[in-house]
Protein backbone atom coordinates (compact mmCIF):
# COMPACT_ATOMS: atom_id res chain seq x y z
CA UNK A 1 0.00 0.00 0.00
CA UNK A 2 1.31 3.17 -1.14
CA UNK A 3 2.40 5.72 1.85
CA UNK A 4 0.30 8.45 0.86
CA UNK A 5 -3.09 6.27 0.81
CA UNK A 6 -1.99 4.58 4.41
CA UNK A 7 -2.19 7.52 5.62
CA UNK A 8 -5.91 8.23 4.57
CA UNK A 9 -7.22 4.52 4.44
CA UNK A 10 -5.13 2.01 6.71
CA UNK A 11 -6.73 -0.80 6.30
CA UNK A 12 -4.79 -2.85 8.37
CA UNK A 13 -5.65 -0.06 11.33
CA UNK A 14 -9.41 -0.48 10.25
CA UNK A 15 -9.49 -4.16 10.38
CA UNK A 16 -7.61 -4.06 13.54
CA UNK A 17 -10.30 -2.10 15.37
CA UNK A 18 -12.98 -4.24 13.84
CA UNK A 19 -11.51 -6.96 15.44
CA UNK A 20 -11.19 -5.44 18.65
CA UNK A 21 -14.52 -4.28 18.74
CA UNK A 22 -16.65 -7.27 18.57
CA UNK A 23 -18.10 -7.85 21.59
CA UNK A 24 -18.90 -4.51 23.26
CA UNK A 25 -20.24 -4.21 26.66
CA UNK A 26 -23.76 -2.30 27.21
CA UNK A 27 -21.34 -0.18 29.48
CA UNK A 28 -19.13 0.84 26.69
CA UNK A 29 -22.06 1.75 24.18
CA UNK A 30 -24.24 3.81 26.93
CA UNK A 31 -20.83 5.63 27.43
CA UNK A 32 -20.47 6.01 23.76
CA UNK A 33 -23.60 7.16 23.17
CA UNK A 34 -23.47 9.77 26.19
CA UNK A 35 -19.95 10.95 24.46
CA UNK A 36 -21.66 11.31 21.00
CA UNK A 37 -24.95 13.73 22.18
CA UNK A 38 -21.87 16.47 23.33
CA UNK A 39 -21.58 16.80 19.29
CA UNK A 40 -17.71 16.66 19.37
CA UNK A 41 -17.81 13.33 17.29
CA UNK A 42 -16.37 9.31 18.12
CA UNK A 43 -13.07 8.15 17.00
CA UNK A 44 -12.59 4.97 14.64
CA UNK A 45 -12.90 2.50 17.93
CA UNK A 46 -15.76 3.91 19.38
CA UNK A 47 -17.77 4.07 16.06
CA UNK A 48 -16.18 0.37 15.73
CA UNK A 49 -17.95 -0.55 19.17
CA UNK A 50 -21.04 1.02 17.61
CA UNK A 51 -20.93 -1.12 14.64
CA UNK A 52 -20.63 -4.30 16.36
CA UNK A 53 -23.87 -4.06 18.90
CA UNK A 54 -26.38 -6.51 18.24
CA UNK A 55 -28.84 -5.71 21.17
CA UNK A 56 -32.03 -4.58 19.70
CA UNK A 57 -32.38 -2.29 22.49
CA UNK A 58 -28.94 -0.87 22.44
CA UNK A 59 -29.42 -0.12 18.62
CA UNK A 60 -32.86 1.57 19.40
CA UNK A 61 -30.60 3.94 21.38
CA UNK A 62 -28.45 4.52 18.69
CA UNK A 63 -30.98 5.83 16.41
CA UNK A 64 -33.14 7.80 19.21
CA UNK A 65 -29.43 9.53 19.90
CA UNK A 66 -28.63 10.25 16.41
CA UNK A 67 -32.34 11.95 16.02
CA UNK A 68 -31.47 13.79 19.14
CA UNK A 69 -28.25 15.02 17.61
CA UNK A 70 -29.85 15.67 14.42
CA UNK A 71 -32.69 17.87 15.42
CA UNK A 72 -30.41 19.64 17.54
CA UNK A 73 -28.08 20.78 15.28
CA UNK A 74 -30.59 21.20 11.82
CA UNK A 75 -33.86 20.90 13.83
CA UNK A 76 -36.71 20.06 11.22
CA UNK A 77 -34.67 21.33 8.30
CA UNK A 78 -34.48 19.23 5.17
CA UNK A 79 -32.81 20.10 1.93
CA UNK A 80 -33.65 18.86 -1.24
CA UNK A 81 -31.67 18.91 -4.58
CA UNK A 82 -32.86 17.67 -7.73
CA UNK A 83 -30.14 15.74 -9.93
CA UNK A 84 -30.12 15.72 -13.85
CA UNK A 85 -28.08 13.28 -16.03
CA UNK A 86 -26.33 15.32 -18.61
CA UNK A 87 -24.02 13.36 -20.13
CA UNK A 88 -24.30 9.17 -20.32
CA UNK A 89 -20.67 8.83 -22.16
CA UNK A 90 -18.15 7.08 -20.24
CA UNK A 91 -14.54 5.87 -20.76
CA UNK A 92 -14.79 3.73 -17.72
CA UNK A 93 -16.24 0.00 -17.43
CA UNK A 94 -17.36 -0.24 -14.11
CA UNK A 95 -19.24 -3.82 -13.01
CA UNK A 96 -21.90 -2.17 -11.34
CA UNK A 97 -22.61 0.98 -13.44
CA UNK A 98 -25.54 0.95 -16.19
CA UNK A 99 -22.99 3.27 -17.93
CA UNK A 100 -20.43 1.11 -17.94
CA UNK A 101 -18.15 1.48 -21.69
CA UNK A 102 -19.38 -2.14 -22.78
CA UNK A 103 -23.48 -1.18 -22.13
CA UNK A 104 -24.21 -1.16 -26.21
CA UNK A 105 -27.45 1.55 -25.23
CA UNK A 106 -27.32 4.73 -27.26
CA UNK A 107 -25.11 7.00 -25.51
CA UNK A 108 -26.73 10.93 -24.73
CA UNK A 109 -25.31 14.27 -24.06
CA UNK A 110 -27.91 17.08 -23.66
CA UNK A 111 -27.39 20.86 -25.60
CA UNK A 112 -27.32 23.28 -23.39
CA UNK A 113 -30.65 24.51 -25.07
CA UNK A 114 -31.92 20.97 -23.75
CA UNK A 115 -30.38 21.88 -20.08
CA UNK A 116 -32.27 25.11 -20.23
CA UNK A 117 -35.60 22.89 -20.78
CA UNK A 118 -35.45 20.66 -18.03
CA UNK A 119 -33.85 23.46 -15.48
CA UNK A 120 -37.18 25.71 -16.38
CA UNK A 121 -39.35 22.75 -15.56
CA UNK A 122 -37.99 22.05 -12.70
CA UNK A 123 -37.67 25.43 -11.44
CA UNK A 124 -41.32 25.61 -11.93
CA UNK A 125 -41.56 23.00 -9.39
CA UNK A 126 -39.85 25.10 -7.06
CA UNK A 127 -36.26 23.47 -6.85
CA UNK A 128 -33.11 25.76 -5.69
CA UNK A 129 -30.62 23.66 -6.53
CA UNK A 130 -29.37 20.81 -8.35
CA UNK A 131 -26.75 18.12 -8.92
CA UNK A 132 -25.40 17.88 -11.95
CA UNK A 133 -24.26 14.33 -13.41
CA UNK A 134 -21.63 13.52 -16.12
CA UNK A 135 -19.56 10.27 -17.35
CA UNK A 136 -16.21 10.43 -17.33
CA UNK A 137 -15.54 11.10 -20.68
CA UNK A 138 -12.50 13.41 -22.03
CA UNK A 139 -13.69 14.38 -25.53
CA UNK A 140 -17.31 14.36 -24.60
CA UNK A 141 -17.58 15.69 -21.70
CA UNK A 142 -14.53 17.75 -21.53
CA UNK A 143 -13.85 20.46 -18.22
CA UNK A 144 -15.03 23.81 -20.24
CA UNK A 145 -18.58 21.58 -21.55
CA UNK A 146 -19.18 21.45 -17.38
CA UNK A 147 -18.47 24.90 -17.09
CA UNK A 148 -20.60 25.95 -19.63
CA UNK A 149 -23.47 23.71 -18.23
CA UNK A 150 -22.74 25.22 -14.74
CA UNK A 151 -23.17 28.74 -16.51
CA UNK A 152 -26.04 27.99 -18.47
CA UNK A 153 -28.01 26.43 -15.80
CA UNK A 154 -27.22 29.59 -13.47
CA UNK A 155 -28.20 32.38 -16.11
CA UNK A 156 -31.80 30.36 -16.72
CA UNK A 157 -34.74 32.00 -14.86
CA UNK A 158 -38.09 31.02 -15.06
CA UNK A 159 -41.76 33.25 -13.90
CA UNK A 160 -41.43 30.60 -10.43
CA UNK A 161 -37.67 31.35 -9.86
CA UNK A 162 -34.30 30.60 -10.75
CA UNK A 163 -31.54 28.01 -9.65
CA UNK A 164 -29.36 29.23 -6.28
CA UNK A 165 -26.80 26.17 -5.92
CA UNK A 166 -25.40 23.80 -8.81
CA UNK A 167 -23.46 20.88 -7.10
CA UNK A 168 -21.46 18.86 -9.37
CA UNK A 169 -20.40 15.24 -9.84
CA UNK A 170 -17.88 14.67 -12.17
CA UNK A 171 -14.88 12.23 -11.95
CA UNK A 172 -11.66 13.24 -10.32
CA UNK A 173 -9.73 15.36 -12.16
CA UNK A 174 -6.76 18.30 -11.96
CA UNK A 175 -6.62 21.33 -9.26
CA UNK A 176 -6.53 23.67 -12.36
CA UNK A 177 -9.67 21.77 -13.31
CA UNK A 178 -11.06 22.27 -9.91
CA UNK A 179 -10.56 26.22 -10.25
CA UNK A 180 -12.31 26.06 -13.25
CA UNK A 181 -15.25 24.67 -11.43
CA UNK A 182 -14.63 27.17 -8.78
CA UNK A 183 -14.45 29.90 -11.00
CA UNK A 184 -17.58 29.01 -12.54
CA UNK A 185 -19.40 29.02 -8.96
CA UNK A 186 -19.92 25.41 -7.88
CA UNK A 187 -21.76 24.57 -4.97
CA UNK A 188 -20.53 21.18 -3.62
CA UNK A 189 -18.03 18.94 -5.39
CA UNK A 190 -19.36 15.23 -5.14
CA UNK A 191 -17.11 12.38 -5.55
CA UNK A 192 -17.71 9.34 -4.17
CA UNK A 193 -14.76 6.76 -3.47
CA UNK A 194 -17.35 3.89 -3.92
CA UNK A 195 -15.48 1.31 -1.86
CA UNK A 196 -12.46 2.61 0.11
CA UNK A 197 -11.40 -1.62 0.49
CA UNK A 198 -8.62 -1.73 -2.40
CA UNK A 199 -8.87 -5.51 -3.51
CA UNK A 200 -12.76 -4.77 -4.40
CA UNK A 201 -11.99 -1.38 -6.01
CA UNK A 202 -9.34 -2.85 -8.23
CA UNK A 203 -11.43 -5.76 -9.38
CA UNK A 204 -15.01 -4.02 -10.17
CA UNK A 205 -12.81 -0.70 -12.15
CA UNK A 206 -11.99 -0.32 -15.43
CA UNK A 207 -10.48 2.24 -17.31
CA UNK A 208 -9.10 5.79 -15.65
CA UNK A 209 -11.77 4.97 -12.63
CA UNK A 210 -9.53 1.90 -11.72
CA UNK A 211 -6.77 4.57 -10.05
CA UNK A 212 -7.64 3.49 -6.29
CA UNK A 213 -5.19 6.88 -5.72
CA UNK A 214 -6.52 9.34 -7.94
CA UNK A 215 -10.17 8.87 -6.79
CA UNK A 216 -8.78 9.00 -2.71
CA UNK A 217 -6.31 11.93 -3.20
CA UNK A 218 -9.27 14.31 -5.69
CA UNK A 219 -11.17 15.99 -2.75
CA UNK A 220 -8.12 17.19 -1.49
CA UNK A 221 -7.22 17.93 -4.77
CA UNK A 222 -10.65 20.18 -4.73
CA UNK A 223 -9.79 22.06 -1.25
CA UNK A 224 -6.65 22.96 -3.06
CA UNK A 225 -8.29 24.48 -6.09
CA UNK A 226 -10.48 26.64 -3.75
CA UNK A 227 -13.86 24.88 -3.71
CA UNK A 228 -14.96 24.75 -0.23
CA UNK A 229 -17.74 22.16 -0.16
CA UNK A 230 -16.76 18.44 -0.55
CA UNK A 231 -19.01 15.18 -0.62
CA UNK A 232 -17.83 12.14 -0.20
CA UNK A 233 -19.77 8.52 -0.61
CA UNK A 234 -19.82 4.95 -0.40
CA UNK A 235 -21.81 2.44 -2.72
CA UNK A 236 -22.68 0.37 0.14
CA UNK A 237 -23.15 -3.07 -1.37
CA UNK A 238 -19.87 -3.42 -2.90
CA UNK A 239 -18.01 -4.52 0.54
CA UNK A 240 -18.29 -4.89 4.13
CA UNK A 241 -20.06 -2.08 5.28
CA UNK A 242 -18.55 -2.43 8.58
CA UNK A 243 -15.50 -1.59 7.05
CA UNK A 244 -16.86 1.01 4.72
CA UNK A 245 -18.00 3.36 7.91
CA UNK A 246 -14.69 3.56 9.23
CA UNK A 247 -12.59 4.08 6.13
CA UNK A 248 -15.45 6.96 5.14
CA UNK A 249 -15.25 8.75 8.49
CA UNK A 250 -10.99 8.03 8.32
CA UNK A 251 -10.86 10.22 5.17
CA UNK A 252 -13.53 13.08 6.37
CA UNK A 253 -11.03 13.17 9.51
CA UNK A 254 -8.00 13.33 7.51
CA UNK A 255 -9.51 16.31 5.08
CA UNK A 256 -10.46 18.15 8.23
CA UNK A 257 -7.07 17.69 9.96
CA UNK A 258 -4.97 18.60 6.53
CA UNK A 259 -6.80 21.18 5.08
CA UNK A 260 -8.98 22.31 8.80
CA UNK A 261 -12.37 21.38 6.95
CA UNK A 262 -14.29 18.08 6.46
CA UNK A 263 -16.62 17.08 4.03
CA UNK A 264 -20.24 18.90 3.62
CA UNK A 265 -21.86 15.71 3.21
CA UNK A 266 -21.64 12.20 3.30
CA UNK A 267 -23.71 9.85 0.79
CA UNK A 268 -25.13 6.46 1.55
CA UNK A 269 -26.95 4.69 -1.30
CA UNK A 270 -27.44 1.31 -1.86
CA UNK A 271 -26.17 -0.52 -5.20
CA UNK A 272 -29.59 -1.37 -6.83
CA UNK A 273 -30.04 -3.90 -9.74
CA UNK A 274 -29.75 -2.38 -13.00
CA UNK A 275 -30.05 -4.74 -15.97
CA UNK A 276 -27.22 -3.44 -18.27
CA UNK A 277 -24.98 -3.86 -15.19
CA UNK A 278 -25.47 -8.02 -15.15
CA UNK A 279 -25.58 -8.20 -11.33
CA UNK A 280 -28.95 -9.66 -9.86
CA UNK A 281 -27.40 -8.27 -6.06
CA UNK A 282 -24.71 -6.84 -4.94
CA UNK A 283 -21.74 -8.60 -3.56
CA UNK A 284 -22.29 -7.24 -0.11
CA UNK A 285 -26.11 -6.58 0.65
CA UNK A 286 -26.99 -3.90 2.93
CA UNK A 287 -30.60 -4.31 4.45
CA UNK A 288 -32.62 -1.59 5.14
CA UNK A 289 -32.16 -1.83 9.03
CA UNK A 290 -28.30 -2.07 8.56
CA UNK A 291 -28.58 1.53 6.28
CA UNK A 292 -30.32 3.11 9.23
CA UNK A 293 -28.09 2.26 11.11
CA UNK A 294 -25.09 3.33 8.95
CA UNK A 295 -26.71 6.69 9.10
CA UNK A 296 -27.27 7.07 12.61
CA UNK A 297 -23.69 6.00 12.98
CA UNK A 298 -22.36 8.66 11.11
CA UNK A 299 -24.60 11.27 12.33
CA UNK A 300 -22.92 10.50 16.11
CA UNK A 301 -19.80 10.07 13.88
CA UNK A 302 -19.36 13.16 11.98
CA UNK A 303 -22.31 15.24 13.43
CA UNK A 304 -21.83 18.39 11.40
CA UNK A 305 -21.38 16.39 8.12
CA UNK A 306 -24.84 16.86 6.36
CA UNK A 307 -26.34 13.48 4.97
Amino acid sequence: MPANIKKIINEEKIFSVLEKTRKPARRQILTILKKALKKNGLNLKEIGFLLNAEDPKLIEKMFKAAGRIKKEIYGERLVFFAPIYISSFCVNDCDYCGFQRRNPAPRKKLTLEEIREQVKILEDMGHKRLLVEFGEDPVSNPIDYVVDVIKTIYNTKSGKGEIRRVNVNIAATTVENYRKLKAAGIGTYQLFQETYHQETYKKLHNGPKADYQRQLLAPGLAFKAGIDDVGLGVLFGLYDYKFEVLALVAHAQYLDKKFGVGPHTFSVPRWQPTASAGWKKPPCPVSENELFRIIAILRMAVPYTGM
